[in-house]
């Protein structure tokens, strides 16, 4: 009979051992896994940079996604707030004009306790630098040279005004010290704001300049009202 005899077939092949295979999940998914670890299967990967990229734009996407959805109008109403944003953010610069610096740098360069003549900075200046304090010599100095290119009339007075700002501004009206005023200025940037300690060598070379700044003759340009002499 060929029923009993596939059944009795059937029988000898599992007593032989040929058991059908039927692998468990869990080690077949460690199979899986250890299997598409391989390099041969991420060599067209992104990068660390590529996905942290994608991942940032995926941010900025959902965050303009639930903008325009809260948004009157949609996206289109989400164009017109960000164009209103810029145009009030515009008016603003414009009223207001560039930032300035902190109270801090703004009295660094004349200190808060009043103003002071260039001849009262030079006094201060000597003081100094006979204690041998040549860090505060070299700011007194620098002082005394602004002062007096304003008592001058060589430089407007202005409050805020920046060492800087200060030696570029001579610089048009005295311009064969402009490379002089602006290493003035650069030491007493470095000593106020850098952290550096000026030395004698550093505050001779601004005191020279200051002797001879008080007997230049400016270059009045077109236009210039000023008529100081040294």
């Amino acid at each position: 009979m060929s029923g009993a005899g596939g059944i009795t077939g059937a029988q000898q092949d599992i007593a032989a051992g040929d058991i059908p295979v039927d692998t468990p999940r869990l080690p077949a998914r460690e199979a899986a896994e250890s299997e598409l670890s391989k390099p041969m299967y991420h060599e067209n990967d992104p990068n660390f940079l590529q996905r942290a990229l994608n991942q940032f734009w995926d941010w900025v996407a959902g965050v303009f996604d639930a903008a325009a959805g809260a948004a009157p109008g949609g996206p289109a109403g989400l164009a017109v707030l960000v164009v209103i944003v810029i145009g009030l953010a515009a008016a603003l610069w414009w009223r207001l004009g560039t930032p300035q610096r902190s109270a801090r740098s703004t009295d660094a360069l004349f200190d808060s306790t009043g103003p002071r003549s260039a001849a009262q900075h030079r006094a201060a200046a000597e003081a100094h630098a006979a204690a041998l304090r040549w860090t505060e010599a070299v700011q007194e100095r620098m002082r005394a040279i602004v002062r007096s290119l304003e008592q001058r009339a060589l430089l407007d007075p202005r409050p805020g005004r920046t060492a800087d700002e200060a030696a570029a501004e001579a610089g048009r009206t005295l311009p064969e010290h402009t490379a002089r005023l602006r290493a003035a200025a650069r030491s007493f940037d470095d000593v106020t704001y850098g952290g550096r300690t000026a030395d004698q060598s550093a505050y001779l070379s601004l005191r020279t300049l200051d002797l001879e700044l008080d007997e230049a003759k400016p270059l009045l340009l077109p236009g210039t009202s000023r008529g100081a002499t040294g």
